[in-house]
């Protein structure tokens, strides 16, 4: 189960807490998308405590669209690493748009 909250400073902070799964992601793309982005926004990571492939995936996407993250478990930070350099550069997987 994930539990999300969301704060506002300077940027706006969406706490995760809990597992990010499959049926997690629509709903925090749906919340991303719906956010302006002038000031900024933020992922705190800091109480998450798995990623599955498909919410790593979507954190990929968050960070190449400027997304920062706070907090970010070790684990996380290198498969994400891992990851962008499996991929070809140049490449997209998905169609064009916004694709949180």
């Amino acid at each position: 189960m994930l539990k999300i909250e969301r704060s506002t400073t300077d940027t706006v902070t969406y706490r995760l807490s809990g597992r990010i799964e499959p049926e997690d992601v629509p709903e925090l793309r749906r919340l991303l998308e719906v956010e302006e982005r002038c000031c900024g926004m933020v992922l705190d990571l800091e109480d998450v405590t798995l990623v599955d492939r498909e919410g790593l995936a979507f954190l990929g996407r968050c960070e190449k669209e400027g997304i920062k993250f706070a907090n970010c478990p070790a684990y996380v930070r290198e498969w994400l690493d891992r990851e962008q350099v499996r991929r070809p550069r140049g490449k997209r997987e998905e169609a064009p748009g916004r694709n949180l």
